[in-house]
């Protein structure tokens, strides 16, 4: 294989240079000053931000240029998640770069995404063209920046992954630094005792103390008095220069009389860890407060390559005396927080393990059977042993009891399955029974499910919550918007609403002939626009638009638009 001077450059820079001069490496993505909405390894709801967010200045269509040589590996097009999403292998480096809620892509890329549309007869796809077909260059233009898909608001999501592996990596580790002195922000202090093994002020519950300035020790009436084992945690944000975003913390390190017994490095994971986020944070603070409280000790089924740790992070407090506690919370730029604090050592009565029916172990199989429900965990989807605890009552709003799935939140890793029984089967079209989860408001969100006689089984992502069988046998409603302007400005707008299970499918034709509707997650509104090279020439054009939901319930509506 022959390589170019530019490669050669590259090559040489990867082999001579450390990680943490790799600064420059790849030009900025945006054209733009660059300024963040969001960082790498930044916590998000069950799982740990991916990339680097950059902001468009609150509007649409600013130019995004590839960071480096490459070729087009993937294009990726989506209601949700990145919404129109580039992915560019650079082979000189090793990475593939990604940039996703984008508004549009070039004209070249357009183009092909738009044949495969139409081959595949569907909006969403997941393209991998042949690396010949789409070469780019450092600098040239790719696409527009927009707000596609699970976007929050106008920016870019941008990430660097090692492509062999697919890890996303930080990637301010490879592009020109964004000026930044600001030192990151503890706002909290949080103390864990060990059940059965540990203590704090008397009691077995997490204790979890707000600090309202970094600055300042531990508020009147928080003496902290231990015994036994214990965890620390902490909340805690990074800030940057001239941006009101909170980000995420890049280094936390932990100290206990000097020695360092805790560090967590965020500049690397892999998706298929990216839940044990849930680990790595308090996650019942987070359900019940929104607030996430990071976890300075490691739960035996985390397995994330982020820690260095001296007995997984567990603090022993063995002696009657003042243990001197330290956090060291630090940034990419080396902007250093130091927080000090002191847990006193007094000998106290530690509450024994409470008594448990349904003990659940991290490191195996587990199961739970009751009369009209079953619930099975295979092993690799709890973090650490648990209680689990169950409730059902009688309900005449379900075609089943509520089932109380455990007293309190318990992330899973994957997945477990749970099966419910019908207290009442009378529906004919077995496909609108599913489960529902059911909020402490009476909010119904729809699981759906698979009907077996006697029962619906489905996953179920998290224990704590309440479950129950409900029905959707309505199907979606179609709305024409604007019908009378739809020729003149050659596009069509269909509202598409369902009120329960949500929309599964869709699709459009005109003539017998599929036609391309494009649809964002944060809309209802379905659009297509006209295509003179696909459309019919001269006869009334005969709009078939149809629908069907999670519970496989179907609705169609016809038009013709006379031109």
């Amino acid at each position: 294989m022959k390589l170019n001077i530019q490669q050669i450059v590259l090559l040489l820079l990867l082999t001579t240079t450390s990680l943490s001069s790799y600064s420059q490496l790849y030009r900025n993505p945006v054209t733009i000053p660059p300024a963040l909405s969001g960082n790498f390894g930044e916590l998000r709801n069950n799982h740990f931000h991916s990339g680097v967010d950059f902001k468009t200045q609150q509007v649409v269509n600013k130019p995004i240029l590839a960071v480096e040589e490459g070729y087009v590996s993937r294009i990726s097009v989506s209601p949700g998640g990145y919404g129109l999403a580039l992915y560019i292998d650079h082979p000189a480096t090793g990475h593939t770069s990604v940039y996703g809620h984008l508004n549009s892509f070039s004209d070249k890329i357009a183009a092909y995404v738009l044949e495969k549309q139409y081959e595949l007869e569907s909006y969403s796809v997941n393209l991998y063209p042949e690396k010949e077909l789409l070469p780019v260059k450092r600098g040239e233009q790719i696409a527009l920046s927009g707000n596609t898909g699970g976007s929050g608001g106008p920016h870019l999501h941008f990430e660097v992954r090692d492509t062999q592996t697919q890890d996303p990596l930080d990637a301010l580790e490879y592009l020109a630094q964004v000026p930044d002195t600001q030192k990151p922000d503890l706002r909290g202090i949080a103390f864990y005792p060990a059940e059965g093994k540990g203590v704090i002020n008397g009691s077995s519950n997490p204790l979890r103390l707000n600090i309202s300035n970094a600055g300042n020790p531990l508020g009147p009436g928080s003496t902290i008095n231990a015994w036994g084992r214990i965890g620390v945690g902490v909340k805690a944000y990074d800030r940057m220069n001239g941006q009101s975003n909170i980000y995420g913390v890049k280094y936390i390190r932990l100290f206990v009389d000097e020695e360092q017994v805790f560090s967590s490095t965020m500049d690397r994971f892999s998706f298929a860890d990216t839940r044990m986020l849930n680990s790595f944070i308090d996650f019942e603070d987070w359900r019940r407060r929104r607030s996430f409280y990071m976890r300075s000790f490691i739960e035996p089924g985390n397995r994330l390559p982020i820690y260095e740790a001296v007995n997984r992070g567990n603090i022993d407090i063995n002696e009657e005396r003042d243990y001197r506690l330290r956090y060291e919370l630090e940034d990419q730029n080396g902007n250093r927080l130091t927080y000090s604090f002191t847990v006193r050592g007094r000998q106290q009565s530690i509450p024994e393990k409470a008594h448990c029916d349904n003990h659940m172990a991290w490191n195996f199989d587990n199961s739970f059977l009751d009369l009209g429900f079953s619930l099975t965990i295979p092993v690799g989807n709890l973090y650490s042993d648990i209680c689990y605890r169950h409730q059902s009552t009688k309900s005449s709003d379900f075609y089943s009891n509520v089932h109380q799935v455990n007293d309190k939140p318990v992330p899973l890793h994957n997945s477990a399955k749970m099966w419910i029984r019908l207290s009442s089967d009378t529906l004919l079209n077995k496909q609108n029974y599913g489960i529902v989860a059911i909020s402490d408001n009476g909010k119904e969100s729809w699981l759906g499910g698979d009907y077996t006689p006697g029962g619906i089984t489905a996953s179920i992502r998290e224990l704590g919550g309440s479950y129950a069988i409900s029905s959707d046998s309505t199907p979606p409603t179609i709305t024409p918007v604007g019908a009378e302007r739809w020729v003149s400005q050659k596009r069509i707008l269909i509202r598409l609403s369902d009120n329960k299970s949500g929309i599964a499918s869709f699709r459009g034709e005109i003539n017998g002939k599929f036609v391309l509707f494009t649809h964002d997650a944060k809309s209802s509104i379905y659009t297509y626009r006209f295509d003179a090279s696909r459309l019919p020439k001269g006869e009334p054009l005969e709009l078939l638009f149809m629908a069907e939901d999670g519970a496989g319930n179907r609705s169609e509506q016809r038009y013709t638009l006379q031109r």
